[in-house]
């Protein structure tokens, strides 16, 4: 299987919402969140259960549990390529808000990839 290249979305002002979630969390579930993403980055639409799994309407999760607390990464593929919209703490399930989220970010991105794709500022 070839390598899957990874994207975050950006949001209009050229912010990823994932590298701004990730900021706050634990160094430990950062580097997990790290992993899972490579993880997607090597499997692609081979990446399943208990790594990831398909929410619905395009939007798939990758799964990272620390210490009893389950967080999840949501991601879209368009193009061949895996493009992570969000990430985010649940409880039972992930919040039908933040697939709706993820599935604006999709129809976001189809319309305008150059614009939605983050790139990273080196200072």
């Amino acid at each position: 299987m070839p390598e899957t290249t990874v994207i975050f979305f950006a949001d209009a002002d050229g912010t990823a919402p994932l590298v701004n979630w990730m900021d706050d969390l634990p160094s430990k579930v950062q580097d997990k969140c790290i992993v899972k993403i490579e993880r997607l980055e090597e499997m692609g639409y081979e990446l399943r259960r208990p790594e990831a799994d398909l929410l619905r309407d395009e939007i798939y999760e990758l799964r990272i549990a620390h210490r009893s607390i389950q967080y999840r990464i949501l991601y879209f593929f368009h193009a061949n390529k895996a493009i992570i919209s969000h990430g985010l703490k649940k409880e039972r399930e992930v919040p039908d808000k933040d697939i709706e989220l993820a599935v604006k970010r999709l129809e976001m991105f189809k319309l305008n990839p150059q614009l939605h794709t983050y790139e990273e500022q080196i200072s």
